[in-house]
């Protein structure tokens, strides 16, 4: 398949754009997981599929793609490197360190200062890059966050940073007292954690971070393995005439102005449905029934 790198873009994606230094995020990205085999293990079934999945995204207008080399593992950076290189100057590529997979598909931690070392030079060699833009440290475990202090991967990522192989830093599945922690540390970007419609635990952190102008990236927007059920949810979505997918992932944008989205999905047809659906327009009355599932 072949690759035309353009270097701007067609179509104006929701949300705009969330800037970090240089760096220029659309706040509708991508999320890669779900282009690896079952389990986030081995290829995909369809791997022309996946990379015309990449493509797309790309030519879409979107400029934000969120991986990991523990998705596979080293499969999905390995397509986005296939798919999308030469890369295009606006195209960003955030991944994620501090947990590994064992043969059973399991996710072990790996957050000592020699792992992350090597966690940090795999993704540099599988996307084929010089420099990471964006380096998140995944804390706790498979079962959520864990409470406990991560200045020792925080301090050593800090210093991968200052060697020049990483731009920005990130954390994800983390407390709001890591969260805080690793500010102290290291100037943070970002936060990735989980985050929807029903799961609002975050919404402190939100809004606080929106105020310090630092990002925050939800994942399973969606709900994750177990999509969202809600009787008004769906009474929304009915209302406009779309999928309750579509409306999760608009209320997200409109939810607070640092939120950038990285829905998941290995589908053409799914990822156009997703940036289709993010452009509806939500009215009060729809964003009032909607703040009321999650309280």
């Amino acid at each position: 398949m072949k690759w035309q790198n353009m270097n701007s873009s067609t179509r104006s994606l929701p949300g705009g754009t969330w800037t970090i230094g240089n760096l220029a995020l659309s706040r509708f990205g991508y999320g890669a997981m779900q282009l690896a085999g079952p389990g986030v293990m081995g290829p995909p079934p369809d791997r022309d599929g996946a990379l015309a999945v990449l493509q797309e995204a790309a030519a879409s207008g979107i400029t934000h793609i969120d991986t990991s080399g523990a998705y596979g593992p080293n499969i999905t950076n390995r397509l986005i490197r296939e798919a999308l290189y030469p890369y295009p100057d606006r195209l960003h590529l955030a991944t994620k360190v501090g947990a590994v997979r064992d043969e059973q598909g399991s996710w072990v931690p790996a957050s000592r200062p020699g792992q992350l070392r090597r966690a940090v030079v795999e993704n540099l060699e599988t996307l084929g890059l010089d420099t990471l833009d964006l380096v998140y440290f995944r804390a706790g475990d498979a079962r959520g966050t864990v409470p406990g202090s991560i200045a020792e991967p925080m301090e050593t990522l800090a210093e991968l940073q200052r060697d020049g192989i990483i731009r920005h830093l990130g954390v994800s599945n983390a407390l709001p007292e890591q969260v805080a922690e690793a500010r102290s540390i290291t100037p943070i970007v970002s936060v990735q954690n989980m985050y929807n419609l029903a799961f609002r635990g975050d919404d402190d952190l939100i809004d606080s971070l929106a105020r310090d102008g630092v990002a925050y990236v939800p994942f399973f927007p969606l709900g994750g393995f177990s999509p969202l059920q809600s009787a008004a949810l769906s009474a929304v979505a009915a209302r406009l005439g779309t999928s309750p997918m579509s409306v999760a992932l608009a209320w997200l944008l409109r939810r607070s102005p640092n939120i950038l989205l990285i829905p998941g999905t290995s589908s053409q047809a799914h990822l156009r449905e997703n940036i289709s659906g993010a452009f509806l327009d939500l009215s009060t009355t729809d964003i009032a029934e909607l703040n009321g599932i999650g309280r």
